[in-house]
């Protein structure tokens, strides 16, 4: 350095001699710092532009990072990611392109950092956390300082159909797939809430018992039933509980978000298994038919399928019976087609009723002789002490499809037909609905 005098006034000190010891350039050269393609280097931005960011690492020239290599996360705003100023990591992916440029790149840093972290985690069986960034095929993408793959089989305890709603929100989940050759990490949120969430499970599951009533809320409609949330696990309601009628989709049943009031069935402590019914909750239709109808009863019905050996009748709310072709008419009959069609209308006999088998057996040839009127019916037509049906001695109308009948090649019986024995195709008033 040089020297000041007693007045303040500075004096440079004299080159005697070049103690450099090297050329300007060189020594220029000395202060930049040395890299090489997949170093990790850090460095301060010192711009950021819509497709890219300049980021000063003490090289002759500042490193270029493309906007795709900032973040892990597809088509981001490089003002979201970093800011003037700010100093961050990057990995030297070339040292000079076709143009000059020194490229590096932020997400690989963060990417080969992540890695080791994960290693360790996966090693100790811990748990990783991060936000939920985009929805894909089959799952859904958390940033874990690399892109960790959550199926959707493993987001929740039970399959969650939309997931579009965990975009945006952290989670936590366990590592159970790793392969860097491959860049792939797999993970599994259900692990995490059944590790954490075993203790209540298990308290749960000893305190529900089978054929108690619980309230609930369905959380789940799938083609094989419903999910209901029973306040501390799940339960299924198989499609074959949902209803005492047939149930073509459980979605025509219940929905998403209906309070429902259920029966355990069953409770499997080793699989974790809730088997739930809602029909058992409801009233039996079969018992009450069976409770309120007897063999030989005439009932009024609507057909509603025709098969090879006869046709099915409606007789009640989800109540179907058999009428057998033999059952069809006095005479012979090839097809039921000759006889009746799906959507018709007409009266029927109970010949037989099994309710352990949920069965009732059906004529239509003996509801045409007549007999007692099932009690429903009663109040709507003429009946005798006995509950059969009886026509008034002036009913011209009945009286003339009698000799319609007869005209057509019916059997007449001896003498006068009885009033209770009239065929169903004279029934003039239909039932009340």
């Amino acid at each position: 350095m040089g020297s000041f005098d007693d007045e303040g006034n500075y004096t440079p000190r004299q080159i005697i001699a070049d103690d450099l010891g090297m050329s300007f350039a060189e020594a220029i050269d000395g202060t930049m710092v040395e890299v090489e393609d997949g170093q990790l280097v850090n460095g301060t931005v010192v711009k950021i532009d819509r497709d890219e960011v300049l980021l000063d690492i003490g090289y002759k020239s500042e490193g270029v990072i493309l906007a795709r290599e900032l973040s892990i996360r597809n088509d981001v705003n490089p003002h979201e990611i970093v800011s003037l100023g700010e100093q961050i990591e990057a990995l030297v992916l070339t040292k000079e392109d076709k143009e000059g440029r020194l490229l590096l790149s932020k997400k690989r840093a963060q990417y080969e950092r992540a890695w080791g972290t994960i290693e360790k985690i996966k090693e100790a069986d811990g748990m990783v956390e991060g936000p939920v960034i985009e929805v894909v095929k089959g799952g859904l993408i958390v940033d874990i300082g690399l892109r960790g793959f959550l199926p959707a089989s493993l987001v929740e305890l039970r399959r969650v159909r939309d997931l579009a709603p965990y975009v945006g929100k952290t989670v936590q989940a366990k590592i159970i797939e790793l392969d860097k050759n491959r860049n792939n990490v797999v993970l599994s949120r259900r692990a995490f809430l059944e590790e954490t969430q075993k203790e209540s499970r298990d308290s749960f599951l000893t305190n529900l018992k089978p054929g108690e009533i619980r309230q609930g809320v369905v959380s789940s409609v799938v083609s094989f039933g419903a999910f209901v949330d029973l306040g501390g696990m799940d339960g299924l309601i198989h499609v074959s509980e949902l209803s005492w009628k047939h149930v073509d989709h459980p979605g025509a049943v219940v929905a998403v978000g209906d309070p429902v009031t259920v029966q355990v069935l069953d409770v499997d402590f080793d699989r974790e298994r809730i088997s739930l019914s809602l029909k058992a909750t409801q009233q039996d239709p079969w018992q009450e038919f069976a409770g309120t109808h007897e063999v030989g009863q005439l009932v009024y019905g609507r057909v509603t399928k025709l098969v090879q050996f006869g046709g099915f009748v409606q007789v009640g709310d989800g109540i179907e019976g058999l009428v057998h072709i033999s059952e069809m008419s006095a005479h012979h009959v090839d097809s039921p087609e000759q006889v009746v069609t799906p959507g018709e209308e007409l009266w029927v006999k109970i010949i037989d009723l099994d309710l352990a088998r949920r069965r009732i057996s059906l004529s239509i040839k003996q509801a045409a002789e007549g007999g007692e009127l099932a009690e429903e019916y009663r109040q709507h037509f003429a009946v005798d002490e006995q509950g059969n049906w009886t026509a008034g001695p002036d009913d011209a109308e009945r009286e003339a499809a009698w000799a319609e009948y007869y005209a057509e090649g019916g059997e007449a019986p001896e003498g006068e037909p009885p009033a209770s024995m009239e065929p169903v195709a004279e029934v003039v008033a239909e039932p009340e609905a």
